[in-house]
């Protein structure tokens, strides 16, 4: 456990499992932390490979503070730590606004990167324009911060609902609930980046596999986007899982058998 002093004066949290094997960074989705892929890394852990998680600036135990809070600058965190930890292979794999921040990472990482996944992403992109007809509006996206501002609590019980699947738990959705709460009060600042974001030149040109999960029950994230990313990309999969947002969290078992298989190929 770490903090990493950044360029322009915050400190990021990270967790680093080093092993032998390559390395998979694992991003987590707007307003959550590291700690939700516990599952995750557990698993991985013990299949050799090595995990970094890393809280977004103002999420987790990062600070909250960054005058500079964009996906961009989350992906500069991301770049900057793996060259700080010093692993030479990698792949990215991204939960929902952390798929985005993935491919920029990615991008930015260049031949270090053995491949990527994007898990429920918001890749690449989320709302509608021309030549993508799937996700909301920007519009929707910009008036998440008033309705945040208006009544916290019910926004974010209410998303924390939304981030599951019909018949997940509700101590899944209470914990889900309890990590959009502990965002900062700025945090609404990255995901007002996915109004606009366009990935599909970036996404199109990786000559690395990617894997793209979906879930078919998701609310959150058109499950249309995740078919479109696969095929965006040149050496795309899509896997779609029976769950809502968080596969990783409501059907750990398929979602690590899957995870697991494209790893073995892929890294």
């Amino acid at each position: 456990m770490a903090h990493f002093a950044t360029k322009d004066g915050g400190r990021v949290y990270y967790e680093h499992h080093a092993a032998s094997g390559p390395t998979v960074v694992l991003i987590h989705g707007w307003g959550m932390s590291g700690d939700y892929w516990a599952p995750t890394v557990a698993t991985l852990v013990a299949n050799g490979y090595g995990t970094i998680t890393i809280d977004h600036r103002g999420c987790g135990r990062s600070d909250r503070d960054f005058a500079d809070l964009s996906i961009e600058a989350v992906a500069r965190d991301v770049f900057d730590i793996v060259e700080h930890v010093g692993v030479t292979r990698v792949v990215l794999n991204g939960w929902s606004l952390g798929a985005a921040v993935a491919v920029f990472a990615a991008h930015a990482l260049g031949s270090k990167v053995a491949g990527l996944v994007s898990t429920c992403g918001a890749t690449p992109r989320y709302t509608q324009a021309d030549g993508f007809p799937h996700g909301g509006t920007a519009e929707d996206v910009l008036g998440i911060g008033a309705a945040v501002r208006a009544d916290r609590a019910e926004f974010f019980r209410a998303l924390g609902k939304g981030a599951v699947g019909e018949g997940a738990s509700e101590a899944l959705s209470d914990w889900l609930e309890r990590g959009f709460l502990d965002s900062g009060a700025r945090a609404t600042e990255t995901l007002n980046g996915l109004a606009t974001l366009d990935q599909r030149d970036i996404l199109a040109s990786f000559d690395f596999p990617f894997l793209s999960i979906g879930g078919a029950k998701d609310t959150v994230a058109d499950p249309a986007i995740a078919g479109f990313a696969a095929q965006c990309a040149k050496h795309g999969t899509l896997v779609t899982m029976p769950t809502g947002h968080s596969p990783h969290l409501e059907d750990p078992a398929g979602y690590h058998e899957a995870l697991l298989g494209f790893l073995r190929r892929a890294a």
